[in-house]
């Protein structure tokens, strides 16, 4: 089945166009800085250069996070968009799966580091199998900086960030990894597109700046 894989979990967004773990096309975009978005253009250029259209996808698979607040709405907006308007169903990953498969895929354990921004790292714990298959073992969470590197020392686990971390493996998260979660896919089974929405981790930097300001919360709406 052919699955279009989106992330924008970081500041650099990824798509990839996916039958089995055969890629037939793959595309990055800035997400910071850019005067434009670039996601969606992404999405019809993998589209276009593997010669399918959306009629042609049998699933969507959204990197969930967490990650940039803003990055993931838009992620999360065009891959809910596409799932609806293509009435196919659309499955969630975490975003640091995508990123251990950033990295060589070698036999192991990984933990993987994403800036929180206030001194804080979300960490979470991945094993990768024999047959290359990328599994979760500890949901993302957080952390101090300076307790990354120990923690990573607890489980005898590969450290990996999109960051500059002492004994890191730099990498960015791959949308084509998606490929190798069959087992995570499968045992999380698709969201609820009207109320799925990516997990944050915690709030926009720019609400917490104005809650501060304003010493109350943001209002809804």
């Amino acid at each position: 089945m052919i699955k279009l894989a989106i992330d924008a979990s970081t500041y650099v967004g990824d798509v990839a166009l996916l039958d089995g773990t055969n890629v037939l096309a793959e595309e990055s975009a800035a997400m910071k800085g850019a005067e434009q978005e670039r996601l969606m253009p992404a999405v019809a250029s993998v589209l276009e250069r593997s010669g399918r259209r959306m009629s042609d996808v049998g699933e969507i698979v959204c990197g969930a996070g967490p990650g940039s607040f803003t990055s993931l709405r838009i992620a999360g907006g065009i891959a809910k968009g596409l799932a609806t308007g293509a009435r196919i169903p659309l499955f969630a990953v975490p975003s640091m799966a995508l990123i251990v498969g950033g990295a060589p895929l070698h036999v192991g354990r990984y933990v993987v580091a994403v800036d929180a921004l206030r001194g804080d790292f979300y960490a979470g714990l991945y094993h990768v199998s024999a047959n290359g298959e990328i599994l979760e073992l500890e949901r993302a969470r957080l952390v101090k900086a300076d307790e990354v590197e120990m923690l990573a020392a607890e489980h005898s686990a590969v450290l990996v960030s999109p960051s500059e971390l002492p004994g890191a493996v730099r990498a960015t998260p791959k949308a084509r990894a998606v490929g190798r979660m069959e087992q995570v896919l499968a045992s999380s089974g698709p969201v609820d597109i009207d109320s799925w929405e990516p997990a944050y981790g915690r709030l926009a930097e720019a609400q917490v700046k104005w809650e501060a300001a304003h010493g109350r919360p943001l209002p809804a709406g």
